[in-house]
């Protein structure tokens, strides 16, 4: 049984109507690691639908939490925002309502492309409508008990002004610290660091609750069923571990069925690194979605109980998790499964929405079409070179639409930089200026002879290779560098034998007739 069935099975003898919640704070670009609790509360969400479950998933965007420094991808005026809400800061390119819409606008792209299928809430509008005023009251009221939680849970001695709430001062719109004993519902006197004195109210978004006790209220106020959040939150003496007190003690409600999940990270060249968006992402999540279907990317995070920790490999990695994808679809319409391969089904199934095509689509692998895509113009030529080559068979107009896509994904994978550089060539129109020795010259013109009259597939061409290579002094090896060198000006390359018969005969058996001379 997959790992989201079975959490589904275990909050449905829980809870009648389940509320999934999960969210962001947008505080810079987020990063295709931040799909994975989306992802994860949208799989459990969908298995609980299943059992029959009223079901809804909520994503809050933590637009009322402070911008905490000015982060180096942000210029230097930036540094005048600094605790300030990210939903009252301007737009980096003005083009977006706010800071947070700049940021978490494509990430909720993204999600939609994903088919998360969620209710997008916006904070800073909760405090702003009273949402959390019954909280912050509550929290006022019982701040000495708040203390003792978080003394006990965090093992860390509070200060003895430590608050509940942080009001917003009128004059600078930055937070500040309240004048604790000042508090008379819904008002509360601030002394701000810009020298004014004022009142906030607390029905009207004039402050915010500090993390440990947001969270636990955002519970009470939603009424939360579920939540996936990251490891670090589950930590011992944790936000998760104090919230789940906090929440009971302070807010009269109940903690959420945690599910804590371990980080994506991005791995490019053997080195791995946690991804952060307060630092500037090498790979938001609208990128990602870009460099590789959405079918394909949920199937990444779907295969993998969330407890796992995943490599994001965004330099070599993109082919790699489409040929698992195709490996794994192959084996779904086929009589091979075996009991072992009941999670690896299931992650393919919800990768698809559980909409199952009727027979196995026709498969163009995700690396042959990154080299297609950099022999030919438009995508029509792409299709030519697969028809010619026998991909197309029998495909239909879904099939076309669904190479188009993985088409789409790798131009976006190679154009934007992604790809190591080890997958970017460019086929010599005219015989580059190659020096040859007396050998390699020889061998070309014994392969010319043989490709000549062979038949123009990708075994044929293979064999013609190897029986030239073979019988030459340079060796098989060689042999594949000298060709590569003739071609595209490296010594390495695509699979040589695809590679050649995505071309026209022609033009091969001419340039390799050429390059002989």
């Amino acid at each position: 049984m997959h790992w989201a069935d079975v959490i589904a099975k275990d909050i449905a003898s829980k809870c009648d109507k389940p509320l999934i919640a999960t969210g962001i704070s947008p505080s810079g670009e987020i990063h295709v690691g931040s799909l994975r609790e989306a992802i994860t509360g949208e799989s459990v969400r969908s298995a609980l639908e299943a059992l029959g479950k009223d079901v809804k998933l909520i994503y809050l965007v933590d637009d009322f939490d402070p911008l905490r420094k000015r982060y180096e991808f942000l210029p230097e005026e930036y540094e005048k925002y600094v605790n300030m809400p990210l939903s009252d800061i301007p737009c980096p390119c003005g083009k977006h309502k706010s800071y947070a819409h700049h940021y978490v606008e494509p990430f909720i792209n993204a999600m939609k492309a994903c088919d998360v299928r969620c209710e997008v809430i916006f904070v800073n509008e909760m405090y702003r409508k009273g949402m959390f005023a019954e909280s912050i009251d509550k929290a006022f009221k019982r701040r000495e008990k708040a203390m003792e939680i978080l003394n006990k849970v965090t093992g860390r001695e509070m200060k003895p002004d430590w608050a509940p709430f942080n009001p917003l001062c009128e004059k600078c719109g930055r937070f500040t610290d309240p004048i604790l004993d000042s508090y008379e519902y819904p008002y509360v006197e601030y002394q701000c660091k810009c020298g004014h004195h004022g009142k906030a109210d607390i029905t009207k978004g004039e402050g915010k609750l500090p993390w440990r006790l947001e969270w636990p209220a955002k519970w009470k106020i939603f009424n939360t069923s579920v939540e996936p959040f990251g490891k670090d939150h589950a930590a011992a003496g944790g936000s998760y571990d104090s919230g789940e007190v906090i929440v009971r003690e302070i807010f009269d409600g109940e903690p959420v069925y945690p599910i804590p999940y371990e980080f994506v990270q991005f791995k490019s060249k053997g080195q791995v690194m946690q991804m952060h968006k307060s630092k500037g992402s090498v790979v938001s999540g609208l990128d990602a979605i870009q460099m590789n279907p959405p079918e394909v990317l949920k199937y990444m995070f779907l295969r993998v109980n969330p407890y796992k920790s995943i490599d994001y490999d965004f330099k070599d990695g993109m082919p790699i998790i489409a040929d698992e994808f195709d490996r794994i679809e192959r084996l779904y319409f086929s009589d091979e499964q075996t009991e072992e391969d009941e999670n690896l089904m299931s992650a393919y199934r919800i990768s698809r929405n559980n909409v199952i095509p009727e027979k196995l689509p026709v498969q163009v692998p995700y690396g042959h079409l990154v080299n297609l895509v950099q022999m030919a113009d438009d995508f029509e030529g792409v299709l030519k070179i697969l028809e010619r080559t026998g991909y197309l068979e029998g495909a239909t107009e879904a099939d076309i639409a669904a190479i188009k896509r993985r088409v789409d994904s790798a131009k976006y994978w190679l154009d934007g930089g992604y790809a190591d550089e080890k997958y970017r060539f460019s086929v010599a129109k005219e015989m580059p200026a190659v020096e040859l020795s007396a050998d390699e010259k020889a061998f070309l013109a014994d392969l010319a002879a043989k490709l000549d009259v062979a038949e123009w597939g990708s075994d044929a061409i293979s064999t013609a290779i190897s029986e030239a290579g073979s019988a030459s002094p340079i060796g098989n090896k060689n042999a594949f560098k000298v060709m590569y060198r003739i071609l595209i000006q490296k010594e390495r390359g695509p699979r040589l034998a695809n590679f050649l018969a995505s071309m026209d005969k022609d033009f091969v058996v001419g340039r390799v007739k050429e390059a002989s001379c």
